[in-house]
Formats: C-alpha cells, structure tokens, sequence
C-alpha cells in the first residue's frame, strides 16, 4: 500500500452556493483544504466588499469546529464594477481576486460582463494594485462551437488583454484545452491556470457513456482525448503555472437531471484522491505536492501551509447520494465507485 505526505493542499476555485447547499458542502473542502478561492457567481452575485464580507461571515458560520480553514473572496465583475470598492476591498483584506464570467457563460453569469471593453478602468486598476483577475475563458457567442469556446476565448480575448495590460497577472480558471494550457505556459511569469478533476480523468466520451450522463456535463465541458492528455502533462509536468482547482459545483440532482440540466460537477468529497489517482497513472506522485500545495500559494503571494497530511492508497466507498437539509440530494463524483486514495487516520 503506497502513501503519501504533503503540505496541506488549497482549492484555488470553489462554488458554495449559499443556504441549507453551503451548509453541506462547505464541511467537506473546509476538512480537505486550508484555503480555498470562493466563487461569487450567487443570486445575486457578489458585487462589492460588503457583500464578500457577509458571505464570508456566512461560510465560516459552516465549517466544522476545529478546522482551520480560510475562504477568499472574489469579486463578480459587471459592466458596472466600482473600481474603487474593488481596490478598497482588496487593501482591506476582503478581495483576494476579481472574476471575470462573460455574460451567460455558466451558471449564475447573467450579470457577466458583455465587453471587456467595458471594464478596461477596473483591469487597469486591478493591474496597477495586484489584484489577480480569474478568468471563465469561454466566449458565448451562438456562432462559436461549444467545444471551441475556450480555445477561441484564448485567441480572440486573452492574448491581445495580457498585450494591452502587461501588469495585470491572470489565472485562466478550469483550463480544458491545449491551446488554453499553451497560452498559460507562454505567459508563465504573470499567469496561472487551475485544471478540474474531472477534466483530468475523463474525456467528452464520459458525457455518453451508454446514456446521456448529467453528473458528468459541466462549463467548460469536457473535450477531446488530445486536450485531456495535454492536461495530464500540464498537471504533472512539474510548470509552477498550473495548480489544484476543482471548479467543484454542487447542483441538487433532480436540476441535474432535468430536461435543461445545470453545469457542474460535485467534486469535494473526493477531490484529492481523484487528484492523487492521476499522478499515481502518470508515475508523478513526487510532483503532487506542488501542484496541490505550493504553486497556487506562490502565485497568489502566500505562504503555504505547514500541516502536513498523509493520504494511502487504500479505496474508500463513496455514497450513492448526499442529503441536503430537506432541499433534495447531491450527487459527487465517483457516486457509488470507490475512491483510490483515502486520507490516513
């Protein structure tokens, strides 16, 4: 039986959603992770410090007594951001980053920005103050394939962004692509990508799979074989740009299942061990450690953490189902499979 110890891992990119949903969710990323990059995307979204300030006082009321643990707010960008609140909050402490969604890219992104033409004041300002800018590299527009939506993001958006704001570091959020992998590595001194479980295991085959498979459809989705191999490579190769994000997004299953079913796939409960299980089939568990525990902290400035953890290679059984406080049930990844990693008592 193989083990592993590494430095406490963080999520750099986590959905919580909020109510009876964040009371089930947070306990299983707040037990796994020190830190983790909350995502903003609620109704209404999370627009100001104010408001990132309430919902971090709402998380912290859900983790489980005795963890440590530390959310960090993103700021929802609009057409209409207040630069100043922005700058304000992240000197204050509030605002560790701002998130860009493209309006109707994903869930909760009705109130996403229409042009990136329309926020040059805040990037600006972002860039000459530090604050990193997230990214759900997709465009939406009807004419653009869904599965081109990142790689055309990369060309048509990001590239000529970075160009025209050489201050300004990003993180290219739930990289799907070759192309977005390869944008990310030739702009390594200022960028970082984070890269799903998810996308990582499966390719678009996983979506068909004897059947239309909801629990498996989310945004950016899972493409070609070539681009889940690029990943792979990314992910072990040792780069200090790529990270551990999960993009784990709980959805209720009956909305999974629905005839308009939502994006996003519920990866807390296994997060690490789907992690580990990839760099143990790509022979690079001596590089696990630095993906999920140092290079997301030296982007965003941190320290890592000090607690180490040790995981065995010893399957765990993961439950058909998990309940949410009367609203429905949740469905996470590997649902009735066995985990192949489990952390050590």
């Amino acid at each position: 039986m193989r083990s592993l110890t590494f430095r406490r891992p963080d999520d750099w990119h986590v959905h919580f959603r909020d109510g009876v949903m964040m009371k089930t969710v947070v306990p299983y990323t707040a037990r796994a992770f020190g830190r983790a990059i909350i995502m903003p995307n609620l109704t209404p979204p999370v627009t100001t410090a104010a408001m990132a300030e309430a919902y971090r006082q709402r998380i912290m009321e859900c983790v489980p007594a005795g963890t440590d643990f530390t959310p960090l707010m993103t700021c929802y960008l609009t057409d209409h951001t207040d630069a100043a609140d922005l700058v304000a909050g992240h000197k204050a402490g509030i605002f560790t980053a701002a998130k860009l969604y493209p309006a109707h890219a994903t869930t909760n992104s009705a109130h996403g920005v229409t042009s990136i033409d329309h926020i040059m004041n805040v990037l600006e300002a972002m860039a000459e103050n530090g604050i990193p800018l997230l990214t759900h590299g997709e465009v939406t527009r009807a004419d653009v394939d869904i599965f081109d939506r990142e790689a055309r993001f990369a060309e048509e958006i990001l590239a000529p962004l970075l160009q025209r704001l050489p201050g300004l570091r990003v993180v290219m959020e739930h990289i799907t692509t070759e192309q977005g992998a390869a944008l990310v590595l030739a702009h390594k001194d200022r960028m970082g990508a984070t890269i799903t479980p998810q996308h990582l295991l499966y390719n678009r085959n996983a979506l068909f799979q004897g059947g239309l498979r909801p629990h498996m459809y989310c945004l950016p989705v899972l493409k070609r074989e070539k681009h889940r191999q690029a990943l792979r490579k990314a992910a072990t190769g040792g780069e200090t740009c790529f990270f551990l994000g999960t993009d784990t997004a709980p959805h209720l299953r009956h909305l999974k299942e629905s005839d308009c079913g939502c994006a996003g796939v519920f990866s807390a409960p296994v997060a690490v061990a789907a992690y580990l299980q990839v760099f143990a089939e790509e022979n690079a568990l001596d590089r696990f450690e630095a993906f999920a525990s140092l290079n997301g902290p030296a982007f965003y400035r941190m320290a890592p953490n000090e607690e180490r953890v040790t995981y065995v290679e010893r399957p765990a059984r993961i439950a058909e189902e998990i309940e949410v406080d009367g609203a429905g049930k949740l469905v996470s990844l590997f649902s009735g499979e066995a985990a192949p990693w489990s952390l050590a008592a």
